[in-house]
């Protein structure tokens, strides 16, 4: 059995869309690093995405663990034109598309963006990857969307229910894989 923990940045503060834009993570709540820390295997490989959230937040939870290359498969969805963007922002002018956008998450993507069905299709096979190169358990620092997108595949919820979960910064979400089977552990829990 393989477990997959899905690590989700720090948190960045800001208030709007962020996908794609490289802001910094706070990582001045030390305990709770610290906790995150003692909590996952020391014998897994960890990898994040190449934004400077993610490798601030692998850095600081690294240790022993084998660090692999940063992976830009592994960014936020690509908000486009609502990057930085609040959802009365968006709202004021593409009320429709926004709300499209959450209620039906699937091949609705914001203009010049990404959709949930794109964001999965990049994400999924870079996640397959890492996971055959070897057998050890393998932590991944990384986005909302993204640890998202592997839930879905452990959970079979659909795209909207998915989209609906909770996934606080610095929290784990585990995935066990026996067989080719994905299941879930924890969801979103912060030691």
């Amino acid at each position: 059995m393989q477990r997959l923990f899905l690590i989700r940045h720090g948190p960045t503060h800001a208030k709007g869309m962020i996908g794609w834009t490289d802001l910094a993570a706070d990582l001045s709540d030390t305990d709770a690093l610290t906790r995150l820390n003692t909590y996952l295997p020391n014998n897994a490989r960890l990898v994040s995405s190449d934004l400077i959230r993610t490798i601030e937040t692998a850095h600081a939870i690294t240790g022993t663990r084998q660090r692999l290359p940063h992976q830009s498969a592994l960014r936020e969805m690509h908000f486009g034109d609502w990057e930085n963007l609040s959802f009365n922002e968006v709202s004021a002018h593409a009320a429709d598309h926004v709300r499209r956008f959450y209620e039906q998450p699937g091949d609705t993507a914001p203009p010049n963006g990404e959709s949930w069905n794109e964001l999965r299709s990049r994400v999924s096979p870079m996640i397959d990857e890492l996971l055959s190169d070897a057998p050890s358990d393998l932590i991944v620092v990384c986005h909302f969307g993204v640890v998202l997108s592997q839930l879905q595949r452990a959970t079979s919820l659909s795209s909207y229910d998915t989209f609906a979960q909770r996934i606080d910064n610095l929290s784990i979400t585990e995935i066990r894989i026996e067989d080719n089977v994905w299941t879930s552990g924890v969801i979103n829990h912060c030691p």
